[in-house]
């Protein structure tokens, strides 16, 4: 996931990404516009992290889509230019709310509205408050995963001078900047409204409160205390922040932004950010607006209410890879972030990484693995999918993956964990998702007597196959026991033979009474996995009543 350090300028390659219709290209072909005229001394990709909670998947995607963003910009420059990518945290931000997922919130209290590099830890250990943890765990991540990348806090940037000649600028533009906001704030909101958030000397408290007067001259600015003291400070120093607005479009003329994108809760303001920027004498980025993530229940996901998933739950069920397929594919759709899309998110990955070797220079600069890589795509053989661990721990109750491996080694002979790390890395995940997952999910339903009769006759017919017959023959074994079974005749669809094909309720109806789930992978590959010894007991058991019970 890491943007490497030096990049293969295959001359194949080069002519394809030219032409390359993925999305991080299109991205980057809007920086190479930008500067039509020769380029800067570095390009600058800026990513934003609002430390008010720990940090979620939705911060991680950012990073990693801008990563790709940046790495086809390399391509597509033959690496000449220098970029450089920034993560910025506002965690000067006051804590406006306490978040719902953090210990003794009660302790917390006395701390709303206080920078979040104020607020005390309430993890504890060894970071100064909250702000800290929160951007320490950031980093932790994007550092696990090998981001190049440059840390930067807000804290740190207003409180050290390198925000002051812009806050400078916002003082001596007060009036272009108000005449900026106002038209997008209330009737109430606009009586009280200033970009400038002082930080109450008093309390240490971040001020939402109007401003008397703005000095320009003096760079200071002049408001009532909480306690309706008159105070003067400057506006430099870090003993003034801006307004989120404000702050996005200052930073941007700062920093001298070349790209950023946000989460489509910010597109309606992108202009505000824009204006403000060009009124500071700044140029604003080109942008990628993305869509949000949802949790199960299609709610946006949030950092302080901790719905959905935290980073290290994803990668608890399943290797980082699959993490940035997710974030890689439609950006720009809504999608679903919960456990549940874990396991497709894996096989995917497996699935497109398997094709890469294959694919020609246009394909693979298609296939999302050459952009989750950086280019330095991995040769990966995985002989068993993850959703076949799945119902192969589902189906054999092994919590061991030394029993998981022995039913794999006798399907591939000279498959072992040491030659496939790869298939051994899941097999713990696979025991790990199930046992937190789809062990507590499963319902096993008794067979009616046509489903006993199709059961009874699935088992002679696997029977009759040799001990190591391959999954396509036990599919088609299992197909020809539902064509001859009125209900589970599909007359939509037509057999080889020209009669009716085979309805997807047969294999419903195994799942939902053999493994005790709605839905599994391909039959005849779960059977010849499992042995068809192993099945055929399984179907016994449910014939028995034994599942079921």
């Amino acid at each position: 996931m890491a943007a490497s350090a030096s990049i293969d300028l295959n001359p194949e390659m080069l002519l394809a990404a030219a032409e390359s219709k993925a999305w991080p290209f299109e991205e980057a072909r809007k920086i190479i516009a930008r500067y039509r005229g020769g380029f800067p001394e570095t390009v600058l990709l800026e990513t934003g992290y609002g430390p008010s909670g720990l940090p979620h998947i939705g911060t991680f995607g950012e990073v990693a889509r801008t990563t790709m963003v940046r790495h086809a910009f390399r391509v597509l420059t033959e690496d000449k230019v220098r970029t450089n990518l920034l993560c910025f945290s506002d965690d000067m931000d006051g804590m406006r709310k306490i978040p719902e997922n953090v210990p003794d919130r009660a302790a917390l209290e006395p701390y709303l509205h206080m920078p979040l590099t104020v607020v005390p830890n309430p993890f504890g250990g060894d970071y100064p408050s909250f702000g800290h943890h929160n951007n320490a765990m950031l980093r932790r991540f994007l550092d696990t995963f090998g981001f190049d990348y440059e840390f930067a806090s807000a804290t740190d940037y207003y409180k050290s001078g390198r925000f002051d000649a812009i806050l400078r600028r916002v003082a001596e533009r007060y009036d272009d900047i108000m005449a900026i906001m106002l038209p997008t704030l209330g009737e109430e909101r606009r009586a009280t409204y200033s970009p400038f958030l002082p930080i109450s000397p008093k309390t240490g408290r971040v001020l939402y409160v109007p401003m008397k007067k703005v000095d320009a001259v003096n760079a200071t600015i002049t408001f009532d205390d909480e306690n309706g003291e008159e105070i003067t400070l400057p506006v430099t120093g870090g003993r003034v922040k801006l307004q989120w607005k404000p702050d996005f479009g200052a930073r941007w003329a700062a920093l001298g932004v070349d790209f950023e994108m946000f989460g489509k809760d910010h597109g309606p303001n992108m202009g505000v950010y824009d204006a403000i920027c060009k009124a500071l004498g700044g140029r604003p980025p080109e942008h990628f607006v993305y869509e949000l993530f949802l949790d199960d229940k299609g709610e946006k996901i949030s950092k302080s209410k901790g719905n959905g998933l935290t980073i290290d739950e994803w990668l608890t069920y399943a290797p980082t890879e699959s993490l940035a397929l997710y974030m890689f594919q439609k950006p720009r759709t809504a999608k679903k972030l919960h456990f549940d899309v874990i396991p497709r998110a894996v096989d995917e990955y497996y699935q497109f990484l398997s094709a890469y070797k294959r694919q020609d220079w246009k394909e693979r600069l298609g296939n999302p693995v050459w952009h989750i890589h950086s280019g330095e795509v991995p040769d990966v053989d995985l002989p068993v999918t993850f959703a076949l661990l799945l119902n192969l721990v589902s189906a054999s109750n092994a919590h061991d993956k030394a029993v998981l491996w022995g039913f794999i080694s006798r399907h591939a002979p000279g498959v072992t964990p040491q030659t496939h790390p790869e298939l051994d890395r899941l097999t713990d995940y696979a025991i790990r998702y199930f046992d937190d997952f789809v062990k507590p999910t499963k319902v096993f339903r008794a067979p009616d007597e046509v489903e006993r009769e199709a059961l009874a006759a699935l088992s002679s017919t696997l029977g009759a196959l040799p001990a190591d017959a391959d999954g396509e023959a036990i599919q088609n074994a299992a197909l020809n026991v539902a064509r001859r079974i009125q209900r589970y005749q599909d007359h939509a669809k037509k057999s080889p033979e020209g009669g009716p094909g085979v309805s997807v309720a047969f294999f419903q109806m195994i799942y939902q009474v053999l493994i005790g789930q709605e839905r599994g992978p391909r039959f005849g590959s779960f059977a010849a996995l499992y042995g068809i010894a192993e099945t055929r007991a399984l179907i016994d058991k449910a014939l028995a009543g034994q599942l079921a019970a």
